[in-house]
Order: C-alpha cells, then sequence, then structure tokens
C-alpha cells in the first residue's frame, strides 16, 4: 500500500466516524428506544454495536490482541449513561489506532482469522457508512450519504457482499429501482430499501 492508498483510506475511515459521530449526536433524549432498519436493533442497540466495534479496534491494531485474548471485555452495554460520550471516546481511539505509524501495514487476528490490517479498516470504514444510514431513517436525520463514502463502501462491500447475507448478520439483499443511485445500490445490495 502508498502512502497516498493509507492517507486515502484514512481520510475515509475518518469521514465515517465523522459521520456516525454528527447522527449520535442528533439523536434526541426520546429517540434511544426507536426502531432502526437493522430490524432486531433500536437506536441504543445500534449505536453500542458501533461504538463496542470501535473499542476493538486498539486491541486488534495497536495491542495486537487476537479476538481471544479480548474475550467478552466489550459485550454488553458499553455506552452506560453517557452514550454519546462512550461513542466519542471509543471513535477517537479507533481513529487513532488506525493512523498510528505502521499500524495499516500489520496482520490482525480477527474471528475469521489473520487478516490486514487494512482489509479490516476498510470493512469498518463501509460498516459505519451504513450503520450512519440506519441511524440517520430512525432518528429522522438527513439520509443522504457523502458520494466518496458510498463509492467507497460500495467498492469495499461489493466482493463479499453475498457472504454477509449467508452470515445473517445482515438481510438478504433487495432489488434497487432501476436506474437508481449508487446509494440505493450500496443499501439494496445489504438488503435495505431506501
Amino acid at each position: 500500500m502508498t502512502n497516498d492508498d493509507a492517507a486515502d483510506l484514512l481520510a475515509r475511515h475518518s469521514e465515517a466516524l465523522a459521520l456516525f459521530t454528527d447522527r449520535v449526536h442528533a439523536v434526541r433524549t426520546d429517540q434511544w428506544d426507536d426502531p432502526t432498519p437493522c430490524t432486531e436493533w433500536t437506536v441504543r442497540d445500534l449505536v453500542n454495536h458501533l461504538t463496542a466495534e470501535q473499542l476493538w479496534v486498539p486491541d486488534l491494531v495497536t495491542g495486537g490482541a487476537a479476538v481471544a485474548d479480548v474475550g467478552d471485555a466489550h459485550d454488553g452495554d458499553v455506552l452506560g449513561a453517557r452514550p454519546r460520550a462512550a461513542w466519542d471516546a471509543a471513535a477517537r481511539a479507533a481513529r487513532k489506532a488506525f493512523a498510528a505509524d505502521g499500524a495499516l501495514e500489520r496482520t490482525v487476528q480477527l474471528s475469521y482469522g489473520e487478516t490486514p490490517a487494512v482489509a479490516y479498516c476498510a470493512q469498518m470504514t463501509a460498516d459505519a457508512v451504513v450503520h450512519a444510514w440506519d441511524l440517520s431513517r430512525a432518528i429522522g436525520a438527513p439520509e443522504r450519504l457523502p458520494d466518496a463514502l458510498v463509492a467507497f463502501a460500495l467498492e469495499e462491500v461489493t466482493p463479499y457482499a453475498d457472504q454477509l447475507a449467508e452470515s445473517g448478520l445482515f438481510a438478504p439483499p433487495v432489488e434497487p429501482p432501476p436506474g437508481d443511485s449508487a446509494q440505493c445500490r450500496l443499501l439494496a445490495m445489504l438488503g435495505r430499501r431506501a
């Protein structure tokens, strides 16, 4: 990976986290228990999921830990009484870990085996983009995602979108309307109707 490629990936990662941060800070007090497009999750569950994902990054990327080493440290409620502050701290830590010298050149131990840190960062970026849309829809925030993030996420998930549906972590793909936007194609690929 060239320095320019690494800088581009880190920029997209930061943009995705900033977008999700904006949506987290837009959640009204009375919306935390509202449903989301992720049928099993409330707004709080969705933010908790993304927060826990960010908490893993320093452990795996800069700490060199494997999933088994971390165990259940990030299971359950990681938001506590101050969900926005918990998200902000986790997002800052994840951003810092991926941006550390040499971090993207490392290999991380994920639940499915050894993975280049650069691939892990790309997956986390795409996940934050899609879940930013989920959160936007749930709280009535603007649903339009930045074009650069949509293009990045489409390129990232297209090769393995079928596997995501098979994993049970995402709904099966839906057919987007003909001639629809890149954002609609991305969401449809991941089982969401825009």
